[in-house]
């Protein structure tokens, strides 16, 4: 399919103006920025790997009832998304204290939290996403009351999904970002979950082991960024289990 109009271009994902109205084609790259973008490199093949798990989740989503902006992968780097009014919040959901919450608190890394917590930070790469509040959210009109609710109530649902499946392969599931958008069916306003959902935007550590399986490989130079999220392809199928480090990644329609 041939592309248009380049709408948008951010440190890991290209948008492009769809085949349709009121659809975009998003392209994952091989970027990883690290540190509000102080730290770059590119990953070979590090742009395939999100692309097929990002749909693998946002699948897996749409089958327990989860709505989100995934409609179909075109090749091996690029899906057709539905175009949402992206919300300006990261959500983030926490089980264990890692990366800032720790460095916040002073709690340990992996601790196990009381229960999940949900924070909001405000998506402005030029402040470095900082915290917000819900009392920041609503006096500022980045969302209403409302739509927080829904907001938590989504991020809450994402993340019994995605503790079960990490579960199930050996892998836990320390914390994940999303964002989420607004559509509209008609009048009515409906809030779906957009963007991505890889190893890019949450924190997997193996559970017998302890080893990262993340993008905390790029941040604190732990080995093969590649090698890590290919990992976690492989345990969860999208990845031929005869896979090594020195193979390309394969993947499997």
């Amino acid at each position: 399919m041939a592309r248009r109009k380049k709408i948008y271009e951010g440190k890991a994902k290209i948008l492009y103006e769809g085949p349709e109205p009121g659809t975009f084609v998003q392209y994952f790259k091989d970027d990883a920025t690290a540190f509000n973008a102080e730290k770059k490199a590119t990953i070979d093949g590090k742009g395939v790997l999100n692309n097929r798990l990002s749909e693998f989740f946002m699948k897996g989503l749409t089958q327990i009832g989860i709505p989100n902006h995934f409609l179909k992968r075109l090749n091996m780097r690029e899906q057709l998304i539905r175009q949402v009014e992206i919300i300006p919040l990261e959500v983030i959901v926490r089980n264990f204290a890692a990366g800032s919450m720790s460095t916040r608190l002073g709690l340990s890394e992996g601790t196990a939290l009381p229960r999940p917590i949900v924070e909001f930070c405000l998506k402005d790469d030029k402040l470095g996403d900082p915290l917000v509040s819900e009392e920041h959210i609503i006096a500022f009109g980045w969302a209403s009351q409302q739509d927080l609710d829904d907001m938590v109530a989504l991020a809450l649902r994402v993340n019994d999904f995605m503790s079960g499946v990490m579960l199930a392969v050996g892998i836990k599931l320390v914390d994940f970002k999303i964002e989420i958008g607004r559509v509209w069916d008609n009048d009515f306003q409906r809030l779906i979950v957009a963007d991505e959902i890889s190893p890019d935007s949450c924190r997997l550590w193996d559970v017998e082991t302890g080893q990262k399986l993340d993008k905390d490989v790029f941040r604190r130079d732990l080995g093969s960024l590649t090698d890590a999220y290919t990992e976690v392809a492989r345990r969860l199928g999208v990845l031929p289990s005869n896979v090594t480090h020195a193979t390309k990644p394969t993947l499997i329609n």
